[in-house]
């Protein structure tokens, strides 16, 4: 919804603590900050900013039937809000979809699901990191005097929306 001056006289909602199961789906073991980092950093400041809120951590190692099946789950769980960094951008367009229509908020997390609407994404300028890498790796080859020869470009994966704007940075 839009922010605005609703709630300022005080309705039921906005009366006692907040609580709920929130779902945090991350894409893979490869990365070793989703297990490491990311889950147990996003817990511990939701048990700082809500201590009757459940984090419900599914982790679908590189794929994107399992990360679907994970997040039905978490539907049928009775989750109120849903992080999702995607394993397949386009795959997931159904999965944010499918939240959405149950009334869960959905936010995207890291990577960008362009064919469906989230409530909310968090992520990194994604081009700005791309011109910052290229930039920078034309600096380091001009201060070593290489200027002929080819760079070969490493652009991940391809289901990876966030991959590709930093590519095109």
């Amino acid at each position: 919804g839009n922010g605005g001056g609703e709630g300022a006289g005080g309705g039921g909602a906005t009366g006692g603590s907040a609580s709920g199961k929130i779902a945090f789906l991350m894409p893979d073991r490869a990365s070793t900050r989703y297990e490491q980092q990311d889950s147990p950093l996003f817990k511990a400041k939701v048990q700082e900013l809500c201590p009757d809120c459940e984090v419900l951590y599914q982790n679908a190692d590189g794929d994107a039937n399992k990360q679907q099946q994970q997040a039905n789950a978490m539907i049928t769980q009775g989750v109120k809000v849903m992080v999702l960094d995607p394993v397949d951008s386009t795959a997931a367009a159904t999965l944010v979809s499918t939240a959405k229509g149950q009334g869960i908020k959905v936010i995207t997390y890291d990577r960008p699901v362009p064919d469906a609407q989230a409530d909310f994404y968090v992520s990194f300028d994604n081009k700005k990191i791309g011109s910052l890498i290229a930039e920078d790796l034309v600096k380091h080859l001009d201060s070593k005097g290489d200027t002929d020869g080819g760079v070969l470009m490493v652009n991940g994966s391809p289901t990876d929306r966030a991959a590709q704007l930093i590519k095109e940075g």
